[in-house]
């Protein structure tokens, strides 16, 4: 058992490649992203291929999902929000399954890392500035001037206001990021006091298992976190300002 908690981490490569000198192979980070899609792919193929009135359990767990995330995407945005639900719903479930895959011994959280979850935030901050240009045209730019803001202050407040809108994607990858990594290195540290401990290793064992449900519960809230605030930015980027 490797006792450094940093190197759950590291990226290696399972199949190298490259083209015209830029590496662009397939490592373990890609083989979890691949395993993810998949997953998510054959839940939907399973629970889809035959549906019945009284549905099975995967039937009735994919139901779940829509209904949740369509409910959430509704009282964030409401019904106008719907044609966003692909989007909304395979973060979600992509995310989620990055989080939970993670947790199997062995694996490799791939949303343990700030380039995974800054390449999805970035995509939402670029789909939700399209709908925002889309949907208000150059009144985009009213919002980054609020109203009855003093005329000498406003050289002030525009940098601020711009500064504050476009570290949006920044904190929405750290949040996920930051907590994925956390969680995953202290289960690591009381994983290695088990073993160095030997038979007084009872004690971190036990809390290693309460950290393990406590890290599936997060798991699971950081995926929701993350659809939501996508969501708020949505909904803030349909509402005229």
């Amino acid at each position: 058992m490797h006792l450094d908690p940093l190197h759950q981490f590291l990226i290696s490569t399972l199949m190298p490649f490259s083209v015209s000198g830029i590496d662009i192979s397939f490592t373990n980070s890609s083989a979890f992203m691949l395993l993810s899609v998949i997953s998510i792919v054959s839940l939907f193929f399973l629970a889809l291929r035959a549906p019945k009135l009284c549905p099975g359990r995967i039937q009735m767990t994919t139901e779940i999902l829509f209904v949740f995330i369509r409910d959430t995407l509704e009282s964030c945005v409401g019904k106008r929000g719907f044609v966003h639900f692909p989007l909304i719903l395979s973060l979600f479930l992509f995310i989620l399954c990055g989080n939970i895959f993670g947790l199997l011994p062995g694996a490799f959280t791939f949303t343990s890392h700030i380039i995974v979850t800054g390449f999805l935030a970035f995509v939402v901050f670029g789909i939700v500035i399209v709908v925002a240009f889309t949907h208000q045209g150059f009144g985009f730019f009213k919002r980054f001037l609020p109203p009855g803001v003093p005329g000498p202050i406003i050289p002030l407040i525009i940098p601020i206001e711009i500064i504050s809108y476009l570290i949006r994607p920044l904190t929405l990858s750290i949040r996920l990021f930051a907590n994925m990594l956390a969680g995953h290195m202290i289960l690591k540290i009381f994983a290695s006091f088990i073993v160095m401990m030997g038979f007084w290793g009872i004690l971190p064992l036990a809390l290693n298992v309460v950290f393990i449900g406590f890290e599936c519960f997060v798991a699971v809230l950081q995926a929701y976190i993350f659809t939501i605030l996508s969501c708020a930015y949505l909904n803030d980027a349909l509402e005229s300002h």
